[in-house]
């Protein structure tokens, strides 16, 4: 059996605290690191499409305001604005928060749906959670390494229209939460993103054929009851990589999720 504890609560300058904290150690190493940051945009894209994935805009989910949502739309357009043909050379790491930048009312951000410990709560940017799903799933599909992702401890809303395995995502807040991987190839990549009338696509194109095709498999799925009284769910993530003649190259552990469910799990 797979032991997940209750949920931690934690005062609010506590949080704020480390909130700053860690903001400000990220901050430092944006400006004093060794890593080569990807920053160039350009509005045409690369001249292979290698993979292409989308996301719908608006849910209708239970508790939730749908004004929330139309204001995450807004969050993701600007977000998108400043991601969209960004190229990423050999050595170059991409940063979501490194580009994206702080989400603030200044800029155009109005209050979207954020989670803090497993609930719903209303926040300036909030919603950009999409967005790095989105970025996260199709390099997945990708020969790019990923370097740092961040999974959900909480399992929010039931499976309901969940097209992707449950814990394939990566969580984001600013700027110590970040999504980074790194082109560990010898050619560039490219992400654009665009929208349409009820969805968040996203492309990654480069400049020569990937002779591989990935697989994204969900293995071990469990949901379980704990002593402290909750549902947790647990499952592991691998990445099944074959070759043009669909030979087995090789498969491995992206990672293994454990989530305190906030809802009640076996129901219809």
């Amino acid at each position: 059996m797979i032991g997940t504890t209750a949920p931690k609560k934690r005062s609010k300058l506590r949080k704020l605290l480390g909130k700053r904290y860690y903001i400000f150690k990220r901050s430092l190493e944006w400006y004093f690191g060794n890593k080569s940051y990807a920053k160039n945009r350009v509005p045409n894209p690369l001249t292979i499409k290698i993979f292409a994935h989308h996301s719908t805009l608006l849910r209708q989910l239970q508790g939730l305001e749908m004004y929330l949502q139309h204001n995450k739309v807004t969050n993701l357009k600007i977000a998108v604005s400043k991601l969209n043909g960004i190229i990423i050379q050999p050595n170059e790491v991409f940063s979501f928060w490194y580009l994206v930048g702080d989400t603030t009312r200044k800029k155009g951000y109005k209050a979207g749906m954020m989670l803090d410990q497993g609930k719903i709560v209303s926040g300036i940017g909030g919603g950009l959670c999409q967005l790095s799903n989105l970025i996260y799933w199709m390099v997945l599909h990708s020969p790019l390494t990923v370097t740092e992702r961040w999974r959900h401890s909480y399992d929010v809303f039931p499976d309901a229209k969940r097209t992707l395995p449950f814990g394939s995502g990566a969580t984001v807040a600013y700027n110590y939460v970040d999504l980074q991987f790194k082109n560990e190839t010898k050619q560039a990549f490219q992400l654009k993103f665009w929208f349409d009338d009820q969805n968040l696509n996203g492309a990654i194109y480069t400049t020569e054929a990937i002779p591989y095709d990935y697989k994204i498999e969900e293995r071990n799925h469990l949901i379980q009851g704990e002593v402290w009284g909750g549902y947790t769910r647990h499952n592991q993530i691998f990445r099944v990589v074959y070759d043009k003649n669909e030979v087995l190259v090789k498969e491995e552990l992206l990672t293994q999720n454990h989530a305190i469910m906030m809802y009640q799990p076996f129901l219809e």
